[in-house]
């Protein structure tokens, strides 16, 4: 009896393997896609967005730019066209919540390296301090990849405007004028559509696992 159902050993095993394959095709095709959500303004706490915009439900894309990086070249859209970028808003004397943000936006870097549709952003929010020579003098410090990553200054109104009214990332602070900024730890995410994906602790370490995460589904998306 035994000998009888040795001689179909391979075959149960064979039959077991290809159950189990079929399984996993079947959850794989059932199982519903990931899809990121598309921020708008009316979805943002208000206090992170320019009063003219809160109540924008649909539509909303990050506006056009013209900056200057730590090379001293000119940064516009167009760098980033057909691109998945984040971007984050800082600046280089911080002492506080900057050094993890930059840190954290490093490991990003060195992740998504071999990536040529992902791209990293980070605006000064003392471009009055931080001048081409200070950012390259950070940038190298920090270890920044010149062909993935732009650390950017220039008019302070167009920077706050972006802030305020494109990546909904900063604090208005009234106190020292009507376009000084308050940053937050936010990483956003940005599609190849120019529509925020996402926001991010910058300096939380789950949130990067999921900010790496969902490039990979932004990337699924193209």
């Amino acid at each position: 009896m035994w000998s009888f159902f040795s001689k179909f050993k391979y075959l149960g095993i064979t039959l077991l393997i290809l159950s189990a394959i079929i399984v996993t095709l079947f959850y794989n095709a059932l199982k519903p896609k990931e899809i990121l959500p598309v921020y708008q303004p009316s979805m943002v706490k208000s206090e992170l967005v320019d009063s003219t915009i809160q109540y924008v439900k649909k539509y909303h894309t990050i506006a056009d730019f013209k900056l200057v990086n730590q090379n001293g070249d000119t940064i516009t859209q167009n760098n980033y066209n057909n691109k998945i970028y984040v971007a984050d808003f800082f600046f280089t004397t911080c002492p506080t919540i900057c050094p993890i943000m930059t840190d954290n936006m490093t490991d990003i870097q060195e992740a998504v390296a071999d990536y040529d549709d992902v791209m990293l952003l980070s605006h000064s929010v003392t471009p009055e301090i931080d001048s081409v020579p200070q950012l390259k003098k950070y940038a190298l410090e920090k270890g920044v990849n010149d062909k993935k990553w732009n650390l950017v200054t220039g008019d302070k109104k167009q920077i706050y405007r972006l802030a305020r009214k494109s990546y909904l990332a900063v604090l208005n602070d009234g106190d020292g004028g009507p376009y000084d900024m308050i940053h937050t730890e936010n990483f956003i995410l940005v599609d190849k559509k120019k529509r925020i994906r996402g926001f991010y602790d910058g300096t939380d370490d789950e949130d990067m696992i999921k900010l790496l995460h969902d490039i990979e589904i932004l990337r699924g998306e193209s």
